[in-house]
């Protein structure tokens, strides 16, 4: 079956993403409550979400590896056991050490399915589908995140806090094992086949990272995410400091998630609008604003249109970086070059909190939001920078092209019934 031609499959993954995001998003906060529990400070709570995010590092790369000279699909039951053990392990273990081993493993797993979901999205999609599949994709990863921490609330609670939390994370592992029932059949055979006639020289990694639009991507991609994940940390520090309910925060939270969900679904018209590079760019420099507006004393109502607003425009980030980096990479690379991206993304969610944290001890709880506004002004220059350069071609390509038409005819005169397409890296950042 010809790529992009039946999406059948993609509606699977999508639906197999949002139970294995759901899981996760449900258990990581999950994990904490039973690890206070169970007698940790603050110090063992970040080294126990730290682990999460530390120990699948070591094997992006290697993964991506894998997926590049073989099929996707194994990745993707292997994700879903290791999310599955790890969330009703954890549920299970009544040590500190036992709940960080066992973060690291959902983590791993988390890790799995997710390189090997984004590799058959690239694999299975023709390159014009890219942007909208990749948009599709991640709008499981929105439903899991916007689901997750509302079924984890309600879940936990009361007197016997070490119960419910154990509770919540068995729960978990019930909810990512129903991604299986969505994973049948869900790779092509001649994608798969062509993944295995392509194996040949590993690309090494300088050369991937030097490809053009491969290092914006990832940037873009960190940054964006690294946004995520310290506005879910510090609004609810912003609410206790305004007195503004726990309950509020969590509605403004899921407003965000929401506007995200809504960005992926009209992705494609936005793109056709705008193009990617000038999409990126625009969607970057608006979230870096309304983030430095979190600075301000703004009312509920104030909050709940810019968190929207920002959701939106952090919902594009995510969808176009993977297109962004998939056709940047050289072929036979091009899982590997996204695990280099999710390398990228793990590290964002070490260093961006921890700086964040940083910040706020010195310079007050709103600093961080600054911090992040600069983040995002700086994606938005590359983003244009990078489709600035894009738009003229490289003095090697000149070389090339001008010693092959002294030495040889061209391709297109050699061979003119072929009807070859010529390369366009337009869309490229």
């Amino acid at each position: 079956m010809a790529p992009g031609g039946n999406r059948g499959w993609l509606l699977r993954l999508v639906i197999a993403f949002s139970f294995a995001q759901g899981a996760v998003s449900m258990a990581r906060p999950a994990v904490s409550y039973r690890a206070l529990a169970l007698g940790a400070d603050e110090r063992a709570i970040g080294v126990i979400a730290g682990v999460y995010a530390l120990l699948p590092l070591f094997a992006a790369v290697p993964l991506g590896r894998r997926t590049d000279h073989g099929r996707c699909a194994p990745l993707l039951p292997v994700g879903v056991v290791l999310i599955s053990g790890g969330c009703a392990l954890s549920g299970t273990a009544n040590s500190l050490w036992a709940m960080a081993i066992w973060s690291g493993v959902m983590g791993l797993g988390h890790l799995c399915f997710v390189i090997g979901a984004q590799s058959l999205v690239a694999r299975q999609s023709a390159p014009h589908e890219q942007d909208r599949n990749f948009g599709h994709f991640t709008i499981g990863a929105s439903l899991g995140q916007l689901v997750g921490p509302v079924a984890a609330g309600a879940l936990i609670g009361g007197s016997d806090m070490a119960g419910t939390s154990a509770l919540a994370l068995l729960v978990a592992g019930a909810v990512a094992a129903v991604a299986f029932t969505s994973l049948w059949r869900i790779e092509h055979r001649d994608s798969a086949a062509k993944s295995g006639a392509a194996q040949g020289d590993r690309v090494p990694v300088g050369r991937i990272l030097r490809s053009r639009g491969v290092p914006g991507g990832i940037f873009v991609s960190l940054s964006v995410l690294s946004a995520t994940d310290i506005l879910t940390a510090y609004l609810p520090v912003v609410g206790e400091h305004r007195g503004i309910a726990p309950s509020v925060i969590g509605l403004l939270l899921s407003l965000r998630a929401a506007a995200t969900i809504a960005c992926r679904l009209v992705l494609t018209p936005l793109l056709r609008l705008l193009g990617r590079a000038s999409l990126l760019t625009v969607t970057c420099l608006l979230a870096a604003l309304l983030c430095a507006g979190f600075a301000l004393p703004v009312p509920v109502w104030g909050l709940a249109v810019m968190l929207a607003l920002l959701g939106f425009c952090l919902g594009v980030g995510q969808p176009l970086s993977m297109t962004t980096v998939v056709q940047a990479a050289p072929d036979g690379a091009r899982s590997t070059a996204l695990a280099l991206r999710l390398t990228g993304n793990r590290l964002g969610q070490v260093a961006a909190p921890a700086a964040a944290g940083l910040v706020a001890g010195v310079a007050g709880v709103a600093a961080p939001f600054v911090m992040l506004g600069g983040l995002l002004l700086v994606s938005s220059g590359v983003a244009l920078r990078s489709s600035a350069k894009s738009s003229e071609p490289s003095e090697e390509s000149s070389e090339e092209s001008s010693e092959q038409s002294s030495e040889e005819p061209s391709e297109e005169q050699a061979e003119p019934s072929r009807g070859r397409r010529p390369l366009s890296r337009k869309s490229d950042i």
